[in-house]
């Protein structure tokens, strides 16, 4: 791997010693401009050209195999990118938003393949750029020791701060944190020209500016944006900012059957029905395939210590589920036909944090889409979820002298 990392670092530096018209041209956003995956006789190659040479780097990430490029910044328009795909050795490919000012590519590979070059080629005339990349076959053992993301300050963002102590809120305000799923690379359900990444932070908005003229709440979101953020970063986010609530927000799409109004999830290592379980998966699973892997790395101990504290919060999380689910059909009326539920969803694994997972509505069923793209709607959903709120909270504190210390 040697080699090949010594020819990528020359790659990101050809970036910044291309000649004049190319650095003329960086001040503007690369444009995606055409591109193929195909199978090799050792391997498969892909290949992307773009409007410019930009700052980017390869890597290979397991669990599942796949390859991950990242770049400062490409727009890639209304690009598909299942149609670059002419390979039986790549199974999907998605591109789009990493984080601000960040896009990747995530491909996922059908058999273990290693990067043998990766090499940028600059057009001296026009400034355009050609981006190659070539895998060779291998085992799952060569492939496995050749992983991982390799870390550099100039690409990944600081090691998070050590927090000893949060700063003094006033008690009686609630510290709400909403966090609108999916976003960036993972656009989340689909139908039409609509989005569940940006239906959500819509939504998202909204319901913060609901709360916060209801007076009491203190309100942040977990994306402001149209980018990724993993699960773990938002669950961590909840917690550095001293979250009294966590409410993820998502708005799925079945690919067989039917299902419509609100539903509430909650923590649980054994799932209420198969539908709850399949969905929990993919969740979960569209985080490593935007290339994090969910961390496997606490020792037996933590694992104990942070099971006795969901012990003592799950009675909270399922208190909150049911006070919003009251709210919620008092504000619209229908809600789902088993509304209450549970799965074992990685965002909702805050052992402090009560913590609910809101299927606000499905965009596979047209009665739920036209209520969600509805702002009159979505603004009686909102006051919904602050009634429940204000209700669980008055709850809470009452029992609150009741709990372990």
């Amino acid at each position: 791997m040697s080699g090949v990392l010594k020819r990528f670092c020359a790659v990101v530096l050809s970036v910044f010693l291309a000649a004049p018209a190319l650095a003329q041209d960086l001040g503007a956003l690369a444009r995606f401009q055409d591109g193929k995956v195909e199978d090799t006789w050792a391997g498969a190659q892909l290949r992307l050209e773009l409007s410019q040479g930009v700052p980017w780097r390869v890597f290979t990430l397991t669990q599942p195999n796949r390859l991950i490029m990242d770049f400062h910044e490409v727009v890639w328009g209304d690009t598909d990118p299942q149609a670059l795909i002419d390979s039986d050795r790549v199974r999907t490919l998605r591109v789009g938003s990493y984080r601000p000012g960040w896009s990747r590519l995530v491909a996922e590979l059908a058999e273990p393949m290693v990067i043998d070059t990766a090499e940028l080629v600059t057009d001296e005339t026009t400034s355009a750029a050609t981006i190659s990349v070539l895998l060779d076959v291998a085992d799952q053992a060569a492939f496995d020791l050749a992983a991982g993301a390799p870390r550099d300050a100039g690409w990944d963002l600081p090691e998070p701060a050590k927090i000893t102590a949060l700063p003094r809120r006033d008690p009686n305000r609630l510290m709400v944190v909403i966090d609108p799923g999916h976003g960036g690379i993972d656009p989340g359900a689909e139908r039409g020209d609509v989005r569940e990444a940006d239906l959500m932070l819509t939504f998202g908005r909204e319901l913060q500016e609901v709360l916060r003229r209801a007076g009491g709440f203190d309100v942040i979101l977990t994306r402001e944006g149209d980018y990724f953020v993993s699960l773990e970063a938002r669950v961590a986010l909840a917690r550095d900012a001293g979250a009294d609530v966590f409410m993820s927000l998502h708005a799925d799409a079945l690919a067989e059957g039917e299902a419509r109004g609100a539903a509430i999830y909650t923590l649980s290592d054994e799932a209420s029905d198969a539908a709850s379980a399949a969905l929990a998966e993919r969740h979960n699973r569209d985080d490593l395939l935007a290339g994090i892997d969910l961390s496997q790395s606490d020792d037996r101990v933590a694992n104990v210590l942070m099971s006795l504290a969901r012990l003592d919060n799950a009675p909270r999380s399922e208190a909150l589920a049911r006070h919003m689910l009251d709210g919620i059909r008092n504000a619209v009326g229908r809600v789902h036909k088993r509304p209450l539920r549970s799965a074992g969803f990685s965002v909702l694994k805050a052992a402090d944090i009560p913590s609910v997972l809101l299927e606000v509505g499905f965009l596979s069923t047209d009665e739920d889409l036209k209520n969600l793209s509805d702002p009159i709607w979505r603004q009686g959903m909102a006051a919904g979820i602050r009634d429940g709120l204000i209700a669980w909270r008055a709850e809470d504190a009452a029992l609150a002298p009741l709990r372990r210390n």
